[in-house]
């Protein structure tokens, strides 16, 4: 029984270790990452590490990516967002971003954010997102804005800064909430139909999005007035009364 025992317990060290082997994968990518390696690479070579040791043919490999990759294919979107608005900021985008306002007369802060709001929301009724604010805002938005203060000779001020980064994400925010009703088979509609249906009361896609336009509508003005509200305050406050005006 000794023996026996010996034998079970080895044939379960076995079994073990080829579970774990198969987390060799992660152990690759937390090492890639520490390194700094390149990231897409690093995922790449954790994945076809992990199919080695699973004994995963090529075929069932890129199936399971496929499926994957539609099952999961918004966050998929996302991260490939993330990964070329990175390569664009190493590559000056920033820089670029800045220079082009500069040459827009009367550009402030205020209007870029109000005119950033009017196309998120044109786009967010047909449910097309830029990335959000870490895709977009952060790299285009508010280097434009604060490249509209240097073009009037001013150096940023810190405090305006900060606003501008909340009035972005805010408008961000407002934008995509409000109008991404508007979107007639969006889920939100689809959900709030199905909902009512189940309470009795059959509503039609067309009367809840005209229910909501001028909330919408509401919401936008409300924000592009009181967001250039702020940002007037702050060049006054930061930069005198004739911020408006470019500097000799």
């Amino acid at each position: 029984m000794l023996c026996g025992g010996c034998g079970h317990r080895e044939g379960l060290n076995i079994m073990e270790f080829s579970e774990l082997i198969k987390l060799l994968g992660i152990v690759i990518v937390i090492v890639g990452f520490i390194l700094k390696l390149e990231p897409i690479l690093i995922i790449l070579l954790g994945l076809t590490v992990t199919a080695i040791v699973s004994l995963m043919d090529p075929i069932t490999l890129l199936s399971a990516i496929g499926s994957s990759f539609v099952s999961n294919r918004n966050m998929a979107i996302f991260i490939l967002i993330l990964l070329v608005t990175g390569t664009m900021e190493r590559n000056g985008l920033k820089e670029s971003a800045a220079k082009l306002i500069g040459k827009v007369k009367g550009a402030s802060p205020g209007k870029i954010i109000g005119a950033y709001g009017i196309m998120r929301g044109f786009f967010a009724m047909f449910n097309v997102s830029f990335g959000g604010v870490a895709g977009f805002v952060r790299p285009v938005i508010m280097p434009m804005a604060i490249g509209a203060i240097e073009a009037k000779g001013d150096v940023p001020n810190e405090e305006h800064v900060e606003k501008i980064k909340g009035m972005s994400s805010g408008m961000e925010n407002t934008a995509w909430f409000f109008w991404q009703v508007l979107f007639i088979t969006g889920s939100g509609n689809l959900l709030v139909q199905q909902t009512l249906a189940g309470l009795g009361f059959e509503v039609e896609l067309f009367a809840l999005v005209r229910q909501v336009i001028p909330v919408s509508i509401f919401a936008m003005v409300w924000a592009i007035i009181y967001y250039n509200l702020v940002d007037r305050a702050q060049r006054k406050k930061h930069y005198g009364s004739g911020a408006d005006a470019p500097k000799n």
